[in-house]
């Protein structure tokens, strides 16, 4: 496929008919529950389980006490974790702060880990609402060649960073599993770890993905509200709920090392979504205990073209309290914050509950070549949302030496 700079926009007065009527009909769209064919549908009780405590949860029911007895607590239950949603934990949220940073000191040091991502190709055949690559909005589309996937990654490598994360635009006829596979064998020959964030597949293509390099998958599973994911998301593969939520076990049946999970919070319930991600990891850990398993936090970030999105009510504390409860009830599990987030918070939150953060961030296509070296691609294709932390590497690094805290680029040996 050729590099396209096309707007959506500029689409038959049909198809903007049937934007139209995906947005104002329900009827118009597809099952968000029905599997289309060529879907793999596993046999697992994970989603029940945790769409039934998620339904049930009421963060509203919990008291001082209840919050108190969790931090006083040494394991953290699933109960107590949901009195640390709650807002009745508001008023600990210093309390809970010096327990997550005990529990990431006792399990990860002062190790905090640095990546970057790269973004391949931005063509999405998804319609959903608040993300800028989605297929009707007014960008630049543009799926890179091998020979611009492997300069980018060259220019990434030699600034020092070891692991990076592969992202495409949901499209398998755009960004086939084939082309994605051959994006990892060129990773793996600059990066000593490598990881996907692309549309969810079957078991067997994630083990094809494996054998081209890949070592882990993250998924965002955007909301776990069912009812609101079918508003949010009208069109597409990613429409089908059920099968975006099984993603990572289908990976890990697939040989994938580790798995990444995370809700997009700021589109529906913050702590309802918070929960279900952590739940979602909790029972899925003790499916698989040999993998590696890791939280994302990121809030809704403004996107291209649309001036209209915001998260709904979530705030830095509410965000450092989710994460905070994370971490005490998921100890083990490595954290990961975004460039969303911007500098101050990013610098404050890896002292406390945060154990990886991206540097170098770019979400447009080949924009490396010129955050890196000064010359501008020829193929630039727009960006999926605006960063708040631009930071380079090496900046990155030093400020993380600054205060204490020991970067490490890579602690996977193969042998």
């Amino acid at each position: 496929m050729d590099n396209q700079f096309i707007f959506d926009a500029d689409l038959p007065q049909s198809v903007l008919e049937l934007k139209h009527r995906l947005e104002n009909d329900p009827s118009a769209r597809t099952n968000h529950m029905e599997f289309l064919p060529g879907m793999e549908q596993i046999t697992s009780d994970v989603r029940e389980k945790v769409l039934a405590q998620a339904e049930s949860f009421d963060a509203e029911k919990f008291s001082a006490r209840d919050v108190k007895a969790a931090l006083d607590h040494e394991r953290c239950t699933v109960e107590d974790f949901m009195a640390l949603l709650s807002p009745a934990a508001a008023p600990y949220l210093e309390q809970m702060a010096q327990r997550a940073k005990f529990e990431t000191a006792k399990h990860f040091g002062n190790t905090v880990y640095i990546f970057t991502p790269l973004y391949i190709a931005n063509y999405c055949d998804n319609y959903c609402v608040y993300c800028g690559f989605n297929r009707y909005n007014k960008i630049r589309r543009v799926r890179q060649s091998p020979d611009e996937i492997e300069r980018e990654m060259k220019i990434i490598a030699d600034s020092g960073i070891e692991e990076i994360l592969i992202l495409t635009g949901e499209s398998p006829t755009a960004s086939s599993v084939e082309y994605i596979g051959e994006a990892c064998k060129l990773a793996r020959k600059y990066f000593r770890m490598v990881g996907l964030e692309v549309y969810p597949v079957n078991v067997d293509e994630y083990r094809y993905l494996h054998e081209c390099g890949a070592d882990y998958v993250t998924v965002f599973q955007e909301t776990y509200d069912a009812a609101a994911y079918e508003r949010l998301h009208l069109q597409g593969r990613k429409r089908i709920f059920p099968y975006r939520f099984d993603s990572q076990e289908r990976a890990l049946m697939g040989g994938m090392r580790g798995v990444g999970f995370s809700a997009l919070l700021g589109l529906t319930d913050f702590r309802r979504d918070a929960l279900a991600s952590a739940l979602h990891v909790y029972y899925l850990q003790r499916k698989y205990p040999h993998a590696e398993f890791s939280l994302s936090c990121p809030r809704l970030r403004p996107i291209i073209n649309n001036d209209k999105i915001r998260p709904t009510d979530i705030g830095e504390r509410e965000l450092c309290q989710v994460l905070c409860a994370y971490r005490i009830f998921l100890p083990f599990v490595g954290i990961t914050v975004s460039s969303r987030e911007n500098a101050n918070f990013r610098n404050g939150i890896v002292k406390i509950a945060a154990t990886k953060i991206s540097a170098g961030v770019s979400t447009g296509i080949g924009d490396h070549e010129k955050k890196y070296t000064g010359k501008t691609s020829e193929h630039e294709g727009d960006e999926q949302f605006v960063i708040s932390d631009g930071r380079s590497f090496a900046a990155m690094y030093d400020d993380m030496e600054r205060r204490g805290l020991q970067p490490v680029l890579n602690d996977y040996v193969y042998v």
